[in-house]
């Protein structure tokens, strides 16, 4: 399989494969490789955990937050399909 090129924006090119790899859009992607980069990885791995689970969240505020990241579609999901959007992407 080729390798991507993420361009330069993406500052762990290897991190960023892997997690390309494992199915993380190119977004998420970016944003964990540069964080670790940046901070360490070890930093990067051990922070999180800071909001709540999404199923404790309300629909609007599930609504807001996909809004926030243009998931698109998000004004006529259901709550179970806005959790899968926001974990997915």
């Amino acid at each position: 399989m080729p390798r991507r090129d993420p361009g330069p924006s993406v500052k762990d090119d290897e991190l960023y494969e892997k997690l390309r790899d494992e199915g993380n859009s190119k977004e998420k992607s970016a944003r964990i490789a540069n964080a670790a980069a940046a901070e360490g990885r070890s930093t990067v791995g051990s922070r999180g955990g800071e909001s709540g689970s999404y199923e404790d969240w309300t629909v609007d505020d599930l609504r807001k937050r996909a809004a926030e990241l243009d998931i698109e579609g998000r004004s006529s999901m259901r709550k179970a399909e806005l959790i899968d959007a926001l974990r997915s992407h």
